[in-house]
């Protein structure tokens, strides 16, 4: 099966580039039908590998939720720098690393496949590379998505990329389970521009396009400190629920008891790395201080009640991180203790 995969990848994109340039109708549909192939071989990798992960998962038995790794390395609808489309191996790198163990804090071994396993990347830059444009790009996420939910118990919990990627996943999340979703969503920014600077799939914008999508019933952003008229306008539009920083102390206890999910498809959980003080996590693209510290999101992560399908870690940026890698740590355990509460 890898052989064969491989060959389908580099003819797809040995035809794809063969292309390149020209611009007669004959070779212009050529390109289209390059980059299908090479699509569908992107495919075929994540559905291979959440197959085999799936049939890990359910031979050991006892597994009702099981979080899935899946990468989506995206970085080009920041806007700003886009580094965050490094991010998914370095955070694997230090899920892993050797100066912890795999335990979690709620006391979940990651090393049982029931609690976390790992399909791998969608190879964005492959695609890009063919040419394929954001709305392809976007419906190859989504499919990647479902394509883990097949696999029951795999549940998506997904390593970007910069925050333009919750908007397919949440959309694939949805669509799969029918029916909308709650999101808690922990971030400085509440991303909820109609269109970041002309981008309508900027990472400024995917809870605009989340929310005119149907896919989310209720919104429940946090730690929000950079917030300007539009995205007070946008959501009060959505009927957001918006917690500001500035107002911390006085809904911190509210914050840290939440019951989501409750008669819609289950929960959805997004966090975006600058949630966090730059003091706990520096390595973003975004530096706004005045942010949650990280026991403040572990409190209102682990004593959130609700059943969470679906979940990403988004906008870590290695080139701004420090030598000792501190915000791929943070990064990584954010990622871990999410695969605990997720996980059943």
């Amino acid at each position: 099966m890898k052989k064969a995969v491989g060959r389908i990848w580099y003819q797809a994109g040995c035809q794809a580039r063969s292309y390149a340039g020209t611009t007669t109708p004959t070779a212009s549909t050529s390109v289209e039908e390059g980059q299908k192939r090479v699509v569908e071989a992107s495919l075929t990798l994540i559905r291979e590998r959440a197959r085999l992960k799936g049939e890990h998962v359910r031979s050991k038995g006892g597994a009702i939720a099981t979080s899935c790794l899946l990468g989506v390395p995206l970085g080009h609808n920041s806007s700003f720098l886009q580094g965050p489309a490094f991010s998914p191996p370095r955070i694997r790198e230090a899920i892993w690393c050797g100066s912890t163990n795999s335990t979690t804090e709620t006391g979940k071994d990651l090393q049982d496949v029931r609690i976390l396993t790992d399909v791998g990347d969608v190879p964005i830059q492959e695609m890009r590379d063919c040419g394929l444009d954001d709305e392809h790009l976007m419906h190859t996420i989504t499919k990647s998505v479902k394509l883990i939910m097949d696999e029951s118990p795999l549940r998506p919990l997904v390593l970007g990329g910069d925050h333009s990627i919750s908007y397919p996943v949440v959309q694939a999340v949805s669509e799969y389970l029918g029916g909308p979703l709650d999101i808690l969503h922990l971030d400085a920014h509440p991303d909820i521009y109609h269109a970041f600077e002309g981008n309508y799939y900027s990472h400024a914008s995917p809870f605009a396009r989340i929310m005119e999508g149907g896919y989310a019933r209720r919104l429940v952003q946090v730690g929000l400190r950079s917030i300007n008229k539009e995205g007070r306008e946008q959501g009060k539009k959505f009927g957001v629920e918006q917690y500001e920083m500035r107002t911390f102390s006085h809904d911190r206890e509210h914050l840290e008891n939440l019951e989501l999910g409750h008669g819609v498809k289950g929960v959805y959980v997004s966090i975006d790395v600058d949630c966090l003080d730059p003091a706990f996590a520096p390595g973003v693209s975004h530096i706004e201080p005045g942010g949650l510290s990280f026991r403040d999101v572990m409190n209102i992560l682990q004593n959130l009640r609700g059943d969470i399908v679906g979940g990403d870690v988004v906008e870590f940026n290695p080139q701004r991180d420090t030598v000792d890698g501190m915000t791929a740590m943070v990064a990584a355990k954010l990622v871990r203790e999410l695969s605990a509460k997720m996980s059943k």
